[in-house]
């Protein structure tokens, strides 16, 4: 696992982002231009020595469509204080390149810690380096990463997870979150909050990815179920059993049970869930309100139920939410 390098004070700390062809674009340059604001923003010296890296060809076009030029990648031997791992479509061709893998694996261990962005955590979970470690991605790879690697421990909510120094974030911007998170705890907060002044954007992001995962997942449906979705967030605390449902869709049990997860993917049952649970943390995050009372106000009955529905799409207890993300 990485080990803990030891740079002078008055030198820049290596940081290597490793690209590959259908990379994110935003995957590198957003650490990239969070690591080169607080070289602006430090005060003293140069914290940072960033360094975009690939193998194969060196001149690499991003998913985005923008052609990127990198350096070769390092001996595995070379001085690095942190390693950033990209995702993007094209992380998949990455993992199944053998030595690739095999230099993450050994880079890593060189490192004083390692970071994924997005999907960049598949090549984290290829090299090992997830392993008895929690660990997020992008919301809606979130199940796949649990697959492929079942002996990480992925949670779907976070902005961002720390594992002692293996770290990932969850969809690309998020690594921006992640990467201030990083030069908070190098160069102290007020430099990571002059840096995110700069950017114009929060030192630490309030509530998790799971805000945006529910509402995106029902998007898919809005053009049929759009009424039916407004009826859903209106009666949160009444009767959205299969019966209502179809009753206000003006559909039979089965045909809207059949429809709604050919649209969603969802069955209607597990959509009311996710929103009711996601109208509960906003009123955990944004109000004082006692948990029993928004259980009964969400429509989830008793604080044990919201409990477990919490534990189920948040990997958190009520309490824990508010603690984390309460204003």
């Amino acid at each position: 696992m990485p080990k803990t390098p030891r740079f002078p004070p008055n030198l820049p700390r290596p940081v290597e982002v490793l690209a590959f062809p259908a990379v994110q674009l935003l995957d590198v340059a957003g650490p990239l231009q969070v690591f080169a604001t607080a070289n602006e923003h430090a005060g003293v010296g140069t914290p940072y020595a960033p360094l975009v890296v690939s193998a194969g060809d060196l001149t690499l076009t991003a998913s985005a469509g923008l052609r990127l030029i990198a350096d070769p990648l390092p001996a595995s031997d070379a001085p690095v204080d942190t390693l950033v791992i990209a995702g993007g479509p094209g992380v998949t061709a990455a993992c199944a390149d053998p030595a690739l893998v095999d230099w993450v694996r050994i880079r890593a261990g060189r490192a004083r810690r390692v970071a994924s962005v997005c999907t960049g955590a598949f090549l984290l979970g290829a090299a090992g380096l997830l392993d008895g470690r929690r660990a997020v991605t992008h919301w809606k790879h979130c199940g796949a990463l649990a697959a492929r690697y079942p002996r990480a421990r992925v949670e779907p909510d976070p902005i961002f997870v720390r594992d002692g120094p293996v770290w990932s974030s969850a969809g690309i911007t998020a690594g921006i979150d992640l990467t201030l998170a990083l030069v908070e705890e190098d160069l102290g907060r007020a430099t990571a909050l002059a840096v995110a002044r700069h950017l114009v954007m929060f030192l630490k992001r309030p509530g998790g990815q799971a805000q945006f995962s529910a509402a995106l997942a029902l998007q898919a449906g809005e053009a049929r179920f759009g009424t039916l979705h407004a009826f859903i967030a209106g009666n949160l605390a009444g009767d959205l059993s299969l019966p209502a449902l179809a009753a206000a869709a003006g559909m039979s049990e089965r045909s809207l049970s059949r429809h709604y997860r050919e649209a969603t993917g969802l069955t209607p049952a597990r959509a009311v869930e996710r929103l009711r649970v996601e109208a509960a943390r906003r009123a955990l995050a944004e109000t004082a309100q006692p948990v029993k009372r928004i259980a009964r106000t969400c429509g989830f009955g008793s604080e044990e139920t919201l409990r477990r529905s919490f534990l189920r799409h948040v990997a958190a207890t009520p309490q824990e939410y508010r603690a984390r993300f309460g204003g």
